[in-house]
């Protein structure tokens, strides 16, 4: 199962290993699903991560967080999303109130993953045109 996981879900995960996002990032860890990723998905990450709250509670250095974003890379199947084809077939589907949300659906379609993980309530609205899915119940599949 190819699956793109939001940055709230990702990063929640790495901050709670024990809360339902922390047991989804494990599952992908562990090899239950492949994760979909393109390189500004990889950027958000990594702007998030640098955020001082965040970053101090994780207890990671600058160094870290490049050498994490790296292995993230490496880890997962990064997809380029700069085909007008992508950004066609979204416009054509449903309209995105969030256009920050973009970036997820175009890595969704390039990536040809079959679901996507969030808790983005804009995202979740798009859920009759995609299958978008709150980790609670993403979780259940595992």
């Amino acid at each position: 199962m190819r699956v793109v996981i939001d940055t709230n879900v990702f990063v929640s995960g790495l901050l709670l290993p024990e809360s339902t996002p922390g047991r989804i990032v494990q599952a992908w860890r562990d090899g239950q699903f492949e994760v979909v990723m393109s390189d500004p998905m990889l950027d958000e990450i990594e702007r998030v991560l640098l955020y001082p709250k965040i970053q101090s509670r994780l207890g990671w250095t600058d160094d870290v967080i490049s050498r994490y974003v790296g292995l993230l890379r490496f880890k997962t199947d990064v997809v380029s999303i700069d085909r007008p084809a992508v950004a066609s077939a979204i416009a054509k589907k449903q309209p995105v109130r969030d256009a920050g949300d973009l970036i997820v659906l175009q890595t969704f379609i390039a990536g040809a993953a079959d679901v996507i993980v969030s808790g983005d309530k804009d995202l979740l609205t798009l859920g009759d045109g995609y299958p978008v899915e709150r980790p609670s119940e993403f979780s259940q599949r595992l």
